[in-house]
């Protein structure tokens, strides 16, 4: 049923228009403005990970990645974009959180929501994978243990 709810779900997003990324500024923990449209890995894969310091969920998978990121890093070049969609009272919360769990992912902050309408994302965690070309190519809703190995899978067929 989820896999079928997630096809529909992708489904639905490249039908309506976002096979790529769309043209939002976005600050990260630093303060500095990244456009998501521009933002390049020379043409290999990224993965955009949106979560809060609130979700448990988004918590487990993003600290679960880490364990693994380097090697995913080194095998296809992968780079993370973790999406904190925590509002203004709770976006104090993510530099520390991040800074605590040794995150080596570019954290970026969407505390209006402006990111998270515009790639209908409408629950945390939500995981979408973009090619070398800056497609969109898989997504992925909610976190289970184990759901980071279909992750892999998907950007290692990318990858190659």
């Amino acid at each position: 049923m989820n896999k079928i709810f997630l096809s529909l779900s992708l489904s639905l997003f490249i039908s309506i228009g976002y096979t790529q990324l769309p043209n939002i500024n976005l600050k990260d923990v630093n303060g500095v403005t990244k456009n998501l449209s521009k933002f390049s890995n020379n043409g290999n894969p990224i993965i955009i990970s949106f979560w809060a310091t609130w979700c448990k969920p988004c918590k487990a998978e993003l600290n679960t990645i880490a364990e693994e990121y380097d090697d995913w890093a080194d095998e296809t070049g992968v780079k993370l974009i973790a999406v904190s969609i925590d509002d203004a009272r709770s976006s104090t919360r993510v530099e520390p959180y991040i800074n605590a769990q040794g995150w080596e992912y570019l954290v970026l902050l969407d505390p209006n929501g402006d990111l998270k309408r515009a790639m209908n994302v409408n629950n945390v965690p939500h995981t979408f994978l973009v090619d070398g070309n800056g497609k969109i190519v898989w997504d992925h809703n909610n976190y289970s243990p184990g759901d980071e190995e279909e992750l892999y899978e998907e950007l290692v067929k990318i990858a190659k």
